[in-house]
């Protein structure tokens, strides 16, 4: 193979477009599989010192999970909440169930004063002892259903149980100092803590094992001497869900290195494994196992939303195109990964793309696990802005980073159609029509690409050897123009390579390409704004977790497999 062909980093301008990152699928550097991974590795302890839920299915109950150097608990609360105030938006007021990551062991004092704050969640208050504010409700059909089946001495039938994926899902999980919690900056030295949302993660995996206890025990004060548990394998089947709107979105704007590390990460597995220049028997087994196991994920996968059964029925074909090419080509061949991944692009659709790069990860925990190390964000120097720069130097930066954007025409309405703002009376990021709503004034920064080119077009009046100081003094307005492009120099990936304003634009392409690092599945699009998922489906509970088990969860065994 000639020198030119050997593979290298994909290019920004391929990896950032929003279709691509709307196609992503969670891979080894998953966030949720950071966290069980290392559980397992280090032997953590799990206990439930404390269960106090009454006949009616109210009060709280505290998990602890220790780990070699720390406890922490998650403290929840469950509520007898009407039907009428069950609501997945951010501005509700009640909740099944709410939740915090307490650091440590809490006492009865510590219970009793959150006690008065969690269940409030934004209008009560919590301390720099706490890493996490959280809630969810019930999938009320699925949990009645369930309650009725266990206290009749039955197990709920598997195939209702995939139809949902889990019995509540969260409606946020606050850190990093929301509302009163610990600063991300309290916890970022300890190992357990150093991958991003690791506390948020170990809150939703304890949090599942509160679901499971709590819907068990109403089974058993409804069914008595007749209900039963679930069994581990249905058990295993539900995870937690989650509703995810356009609050989410704007944060992979609003941290360009910190989502560069991400992808980088990502990409740099990617290459490593592409550059195996011969796979064993035993990897080659692995990867065709976990394809097969990839593929019953995706049978299993729902959505009503047109957009995404047109990419699911397409996902599917691709996956029957990766089948029959594996079958007819010897991966026991030079570079073998590289050749998959080259013939994936001729080939697949993006989302079939960017499985095949998940999948070919799976047999390479050497070569990609401590990745992880670097997917955090720890150079607070990368926004302290080079005023030294040059004039001529800056408008470089912007010709490679936002050079796309330098040939459209902004004035031209459909390429400024949108834009993002936040809603007073939902108190929530929203996007909408420039044109027809009285919005433009309110308008967030979240259209880097417009404002390179607003800062490019003044920058193109000065000459070439001035001082960005100099030009900062006078035109302030494009600081944070001049700060994303200065940091695109060493974050090849901080710039989603898109039209953030455009009138195509898809938000739930940015929620994807979040979600997918937490390790999300199934993804379920509500509408082009909002979308469900289930975290954890697959995973063992805390009593069940091994080093065995501890990391392709995300994948279902095949029928018969244990």
């Amino acid at each position: 193979m000639t020198g030119s062909l050997r593979p290298s980093l994909r290019d920004p301008r391929q990896v950032m477009r929003l279709s691509r990152l709307g196609s992503l699928h969670q891979c080894r550097l998953s966030f949720m599989r950071i966290l069980t991974r290392r559980m397992a590795d280090e032997a953590w302890e799990f206990s439930r010192p404390i269960f106090n839920i009454a006949a009616d299915g109210t009060g709280h109950a505290v998990y602890c999970a220790k780990g070699p150097d720390r406890t922490y608990s998650l403290v929840a609360f469950a509520h007898d909440l009407p039907s009428e105030m069950r609501s997945d938006r951010v501005i509700a007021e009640a909740w099944d169930a709410t939740f915090t990551l307490f650091d440590g062991i809490p006492t009865a004092d510590d219970i009793e004063r959150l006690s008065k704050n969690v269940p409030l969640q934004e209008a009560g208050r919590i301390r720099e002892s706490e890493l996490s504010l959280s809630r969810a409700n019930r999938s009320v059909r699925l949990w009645n259903h369930v309650v009725e089946v266990l206290a009749s001495g039955h197990q709920p039938e598997a195939e209702q149980l995939a139809n949902v994926g889990y019995l509540m899902r969260t409606t946020a999980v606050y850190g990093s100092g929301k509302f009163g919690a610990a600063d991300r900056e309290m916890i970022a030295d300890r190992p357990e803590f150093s991958a991003p949302f690791q506390a948020e993660m170990l809150s939703v995996f304890l949090t599942r094992a509160f679901v499971r206890d709590l819907i068990e025990d109403a089974a058993q004060t409804k069914g008595g001497e007749t209900a039963v548990r679930l069994d581990n394998r249905v058990a295993r089947q539900l995870g937690i869900g989650n509703s995810t709107g356009l609050g989410m979105a704007p944060f992979i704007v609003n941290h360009p290195m910190l989502f560069n590390n991400w992808i980088m990460a990502r990409e740099e597995a990617l290459l490593r494994v592409r550059q195996v220049q011969r796979a064993t028997d035993a990897e080659i087994a692995q990867f065709k196992e976990m394809l097969k196991r990839c593929s019953q994920s995706v049978s299993q996968w729902q959505s009503e939303h047109p957009l995404q059964v047109k990419k699911l029925n397409t996902l599917r074909a691709d996956l029957d195109a990766v089948f029959s090419h594996v079958a007819k080509h010897d991966l026991s061949t030079d570079l073998p990964w590289d050749q998959l991944v080259r013939w994936s692009e001729a080939h697949l659709s993006e989302e079939g793309q960017e499985l095949v790069n998940s999948v070919v990860m799976e047999p390479y925990d050497h070569l990609v696990d401590g990745l992880s190390n670097s997917l955090s964000d720890c150079n607070s120097d990368a926004f302290l802005i080079d005023g030294d720069m040059t004039v001529g130097a800056l408008k470089e930066l912007i010709q490679n980073c936002f050079g796309w954007a330098l040939e459209l025409d902004w004035t031209a309405s459909e390429n400024c159609a949108q834009a993002w703002y936040v809603s007073a009376e939902k108190l929530e990021p929203r996007i909408g029509s420039r044109f027809k709503e009285s919005i433009a004034e309110y308008e967030q920064p979240l259209a880097p690409a417009r404002d390179a080119v607003q800062a490019y077009e003044e920058l193109r009046k000065w000459e070439h050897d001035k001082k960005i100081s100099d030009f900062l003094l006078r035109h302030p307005e494009h600081r944070h123009t001049v700060r994303r492009s200065q940091i695109s120099a060493s974050a090849p990936y901080s710039e989603i390579q898109d039209n953030t304003i455009g009138e195509d634009i898809l938000p739930i392409d940015m929620l994807r390409a979040k979600l997918s690092f937490f390790g999300a599945t199934h993804f379920d699009p509500r509408s082009d704004r909002w979308v469900r998922i289930c975290m954890f489906q697959g995973a063992p509970y805390p009593n069940e977790l091994t080093h065995d088990n501890a990391d392709h969860w995300v994948y279902p065994n095949l029928e018969g497999a244990e």
